[in-house]
């Protein structure tokens, strides 16, 4: 699985191109990287911090919540985005278990892509997402392992955003998606169960970050229904950043709003 997307890697010691072979990826420095036995590979140091990396709980809620359906929607606007895009090669920065990037590539029959997070649990779904995707333990806030240029989507769902290392790989007639929850998301879940409140300010947050790097190309709104049992109430807590702290015990099905903003960035042309 790895080779699909194996020219895209460089060394994240040397910066020199990588090869798979005896169960790692090499570099010719002799920098070498495991490749665990679910298909992802590590290429974070030894000393590397991971401590804000979701936790097999936190990754186990999320498969769950994703395989029930329930943002099916959500994949397939991204899907039909990026099939209007047709790229060649789609980074996802800060994967999780690959669900998105998966739907991406279904849409595009002869992409192929790349998945990065720092969390192992999560890697070790998306090595398994789609047969042309590869996946690799990275931060996205270092400087990513990625050839310069060479990206033509670079997918960022629900995750950090590196404006600089996204607008350094992209092509210059590149693209960058990013999917962000609005306000109104989950809003009753959050209110009955006490959780973490959305941002008011994260859409001109997010603007400005990627200010000077990215134009703004294009915005949609996605809104629709949900009806939760409480088990998959209790894994739309358990999933995202609210599952460190301790929510109300939650009971009986309710129904709650599903929202997202889903924008399309692309690079400023650099003089």
């Amino acid at each position: 699985m790895l080779g699909t997307a194996l020219n895209l890697l460089t060394c994240p010691l040397c910066g020199q191109s990588l090869t798979a072979g005896a169960g790692a990826l090499k570099c010719p420095k002799a920098h070498a990287f495991d490749i665990a036995r679910q298909g992802y590979v590590n290429l974070l140091s030894g000393g590397a911090h991971t401590g804000t990396a979701d936790t097999a709980e936190m990754v186990r809620a999320r498969a769950d919540f994703l395989a029930a359906g329930h943002y099916a929607p959500l994949a397939g606007a991204i899907a039909r985005i990026a099939s209007d895009l047709g790229p060649s090669t789609v980074l996802d920065a800060g994967t999780g278990t690959g669900y998105y990037l998966a739907a991406v590539l279904d849409a595009l029959p002869t992409a192929v892509g790349l998945g990065l997070d720092i969390s192992k649990y999560a890697l070790r779904r998306a090595a398994r997402a789609h047969p042309r995707a590869a996946a690799a333990v990275w931060d996205v806030w270092r400087p990513l392992p990625v050839r310069s240029a060479e990206v033509d989507l670079v997918l960022n769902v629900f995750a950090p955003r590196n404006a600089a290392e996204f607008a350094r790989v992209l092509r210059p007639e590149g693209a960058l998606l990013v999917v962000t929850p609005t306000g109104a998301h989950l809003a009753e879940l959050r209110a009955e169960a006490g959780l973490l409140e959305v941002d008011a300010a994260k859409e001109e947050r997010l603007d400005r970050t990627l200010s000077g790097r990215f134009e703004p190309a294009r915005t949609e709104h996605l809104d629709y229904p949900l009806t939760l049992s409480a088990a998959e109430a209790t894994d739309a807590v358990a999933m995202g950043p609210s599952a460190h702290h301790a929510p109300r015990a939650l009971e009986g099905d309710r129904q709650v709003t599903a929202s997202f903003r889903l924008s399309l960035y692309r690079p400023t042309p650099q003089t």
